[in-house]
Formats: C-alpha cells, sequence, structure tokens
C-alpha cells in the first residue's frame, strides 16, 4: 500500500499519541486534531487522503465533522472509531459519509487492514469514476494486415515489456492512440489504467491542473482536492498527445516529473511518487518542433527513447477493405466494397487518414441500404480525385490490340478516350438515365449533355 497522510482526530491526547504512533509505524503520514474544529482548520490547509476520527469529542463531535466535510466538499475517506455500547452512532455516521468504523480497543494489525480496506475502496471508486467515462467512447481496434502494419505489430510486440518510454509519429487520424492502447495492452501494465490526455485540445492554463492535480484552494474554483492524470496512472500508462502542443514551460515540469518520478499538485509541497510508462505522440516531424523552439530537446530525447512511426492510409492501401469492413460492423453493418469503388478508395490521397476512412463509411452506410460499397455512394470530390487510379485499373485491362488501333496516343486523345468509357458506364449502370450518371460521374447534367454532344461530332 502507497504511504498516505492520515488525519487523526481525537480529544483525549494520550490516545491521540498512541493512534499517531501506530499510524506512523504503517508508514504513513500523521497529522493530528483534538475535536473536529481543529480537523478542519487541519483539512483547509494540508492534503489528506483519511480521517481517522473519534465520535464523542466536545467542540465538535464526529458526527459534526463529517456534517461539516459534506457541506465543504471535502470528499476524502473516513474511518469512524467507536465503544461497543455506540454501534447505532457508527452507522449514523456511515450514512453521513463514513466508510468504515473501528470498534474499540483495537491493535495495530486491525487498524492496518481497516485503512487498507478505506484506501483500497477510494482507489477503485476513482477507477471506476474514470473507466466510466471510458465506457463511453467507441470500441475501436488496430487493423491491418499490409507490410507496413506488419512492422508496427512487430516493433509494438518488441518495446511493449519493456518500460521504455516510446514517442508515436504519424499523419492526423493515422491511430497513434490506437497504438498507444496496444501497446499497454501487450505490457506488464494491462491491468493498470490507461490515462490518455489530448494536450492541444485544452486551454494552457488547465493542462498543469489536468496532469498532475491541484489541492483545495489552489486557484480561484479550485474548491476540494483533485487527483491528476499522472497520479491516475500510476502503475499503468499515460498518453501525451500532440506533445508538441504542450506550453514550453509546462515541458520543463513534465521532464523533472520524468527524470524524477515524483509529481507535486498544484498548491502543494508534498511529492507523490509514481510508477507509469509514459507515451507521447505528436503529428509534427518531432526533430524539426525541436528546432522551431515547440518541443524542449531533453525533453524529446526523453520521450523519444524508441520511436514508433505510423503509416499513413495512402501507403497502405491494402488495408482499406478491412477497414471499411470493421467501421461497418461498427454500424451494425455489413459491407465490402465493390472493385470500382475500392479502386476509387486505393487512389484517394487520405488527408484525414482512417479517421477520414471512418467518416467517409458512415456516410456510405447512410446512402446505401444492400451489403456493398458502390462507386456512387462515394461524395465527388472523392471520386474526382481517386479517377486517375481507376483509369490505371481500365487501362491496365486494355489489350495491346486495342493501344495499337488507337489513332493518337496524345495524352488529351487518350483523357478523351478514358472520359467516353466512363460516361458509357455510367449510363448502363443507370439505365441511361443522364441525370442519375452525371451524379454518379460527378459533374452536372448540362456538362454530361455537353460531352455526349461533344463526342458525337468526333
Amino acid at each position: 500500500m502507497m504511504p498516505s497522510s492520515i488525519l487523526v482526530v481525537d480529544d483525549e491526547a494520550h490516545m491521540r499519541r498512541v493512534l499517531e504512533i501506530m499510524v506512523g509505524q504503517l508508514g504513513h503520514r500523521v497529522c493530528t486534531a483534538a475535536n473536529g474544529r481543529q480537523a478542519l482548520e487541519v483539512l483547509d490547509s494540508t492534503p489528506i487522503d483519511l480521517v481517522l476520527t473519534d465520535l464523542r469529542m466536545p467542540v465538535l463531535d464526529g458526527i459534526g465533522l463529517l456534517k461539516a466535510m459534506a457541506e465543504r466538499g471535502l470528499a476524502m475517506p473516513t474511518l469512524v472509531m467507536t465503544a461497543q455500547g455506540t454501534v447505532e452512532t457508527a452507522v449514523a455516521a456511515m450514512k453521513l459519509g463514513a466508510r468504515d468504523y473501528l470498534l474499540r480497543p483495537f491493535d495495530v494489525d486491525v487498524l492496518e487492514l481497516a485503512i487498507e480496506r478505506v484506501l483500497s475502496h477510494e482507489q477503485l471508486r476513482i477507477e471506476h469514476d474514470f473507466l466510466r467515462g471510458e465506457a463511453d467512447r467507441p470500441a475501436a481496434s488496430f487493423i491491418g494486415r499490409s507490410a507496413a502494419m506488419a512492422a508496427v505489430f512487430e516493433q509494438i510486440r518488441q518495446v511493449a515489456p519493456t518500460r521504455a518510454a516510446v514517442l508515436i509519429t504519424g499523419e492526423t487520424g493515422t491511430g497513434k492512440e490506437l497504438a498507444a492502447r496496444a501497446l499497454h495492452r501487450a505490457s506488464g501494465r494491462a491491468s493498470g489504467l490507461f490515462v490518455a490526455i489530448n494536450c492541444a485540445a485544452l486551454p494552457a492554463e488547465m493542462i498543469e491542473a489536468e496532469l498532475f492535480g491541484h489541492d483545495k484552494g489552489a486557484f480561484t474554483g479550485a474548491l476540494k482536492d483533485r487527483i491528476g492524470k499522472f497520479e491516475l496512472a500510476s502503475k499503468g500508462s499515460i498518453f501525451l498527445d500532440e506533445i508538441t502542443e504542450m506550453p514550453n514551460a509546462l515541458q520543463a515540469k513534465l521532464l523533472r516529473v520524468l527524470q524524477e518520478g515524483v509529481v507535486e499538485r498544484l498548491g502543494s509541497n508534498r511529492s507523490r511518487t509514481l510508477d507509469l510508462r509514459v507515451i507521447a505522440a505528436c503529428n509534427r516531424d518531432p526533430r524539426q518542433a525541436v528546432r522551431d523552439g515547440r518541443l524542449r530537446e531533453d525533453l524529446y530525447y526523453r520521450l523519444s527513447v524508441f520511436t514508433l512511426d505510423l503509416p499513413a492510409l495512402r501507403d497502405r492501401p491494402e488495408d482499406i477493405a478491412d477497414l471499411v469492413r470493421h467501421f461497418a460492423a461498427r454500424q451494425g453493418r455489413r459491407a465490402a466494397v465493390s472493385p470500382e469503388a475500392l479502386a476509387c478508395l486505393a487512389g484517394y490521397a487520405w488527408p484525414g487518414n482512417v479517421r477520414e476512412l471512418d467518416n467517409l463509411v458512415q456516410r456510405a452506410l447512410v446512402l446505401g441500404s444492400g451489403e456493398t460499397i458502390e462507386l456512387h455512394h462515394l461524395p465527388a470530390d472523392l471520386r474526382t480525385a481517386g479517377m486517375p487510379a481507376m483509369a490505371r485499373r481500365a487501362t491496365d485491362r486494355a489489350t495491346d490490340a486495342e493501344l495499337a488501333t488507337q489513332e493518337s496516343l496524345t495524352l488529351s486523345g487518350a483523357v478523351a478516350a478514358m472520359e467516353a468509357r466512363f460516361i458509357t458506364e455510367a449510363l448502363r449502370r443507370t439505365g441511361d438515365n443522364k441525370r442519375r450518371a452525371a451524379a454518379l460521374l460527378g459533374i452536372s447534367e448540362r456538362s454530361l449533355w455537353y460531352k455526349l454532344e461533344r463526342d458525337k461530332t468526333v
């Protein structure tokens, strides 16, 4: 059990001293108070992890202390001590928020078990609240059978069991958080929490409190203690996305945390020991970010013990069909891709990478009711951008005899011939419906009529 700060509240000086010694022998830091009012003064000025309080005290008793803590938003767990004849009072205390009670007299072993039980329950509560938020996130898988992704999977397999910090690089939408989660699941820390924070999504003034936590009163609006992401991720992994967007001053504090393995909450001078793995990511070239002054050089070397570079989707087009099926299954649908649509998708540059493909699949499923995504289900601008790949595919099917019979091998003639083929195919698919054919081709109906009239005169 990690050392914690425990406040002992008892009006009898001798008993207070005995409890102080017993708690100290268990390895915890101890503060003391003679009554509930003194306890509140301590809680207002000192970070406390657990309150161990007697029930019968002058000035402000244990029940009054619990009520005052609730009114002030002080949510640290409380363990009450009571004699045999006041068990009913202890039960009343638990209704007011106390986590457990101890019957006097008790020895150090009983005290140790009670403290460990209450602190463990508090940690489980914190993890449950975090995981409940994580459960609302859509499930995702790291998918790919291409050679590029096989290399990524092999690197993850090699580095995951180690303690090395990992820097994941790649364009926006390539799946850097998925890679980080895969690293966490394949490591010995899989039973701990995976905590992700996007450094670009939070205002600069909030990042420090999110990462390191804060004590009550650390700044305006800090009405109660808050555990930071680093503490939450202890014994697990923390993922710092868009690390180059973190303010430079905060990068210096992060470097100290990584070097010393301790963290201090805002408004506190007490260090908390960490045991976690740090995974960072950026969509910029990290070396260029160092040269531009966006990333501290010493922090870069600390984070990039191992670098994992994720390929862009355009560099692994053979994974597109599998990704489409996966994204469709997430929507509760089954979907394949027609050869024409797949050729178009393979020829597209994918500036948004896998994230853009996910959005496209959702759109296509809205437009189509069948189990196949056809060419006309794709956005017009994507069809236009993917046209060269479709043209290459069609040209590859042309025989040498067809090429030999062409009167002109000029570029303009080849483009006109290919355009005519597409128009013919679009009309065939739409039953000679000019409006639908124009929509399929991504042009206006007027342009289609013009091209048909032009071809008649050629």
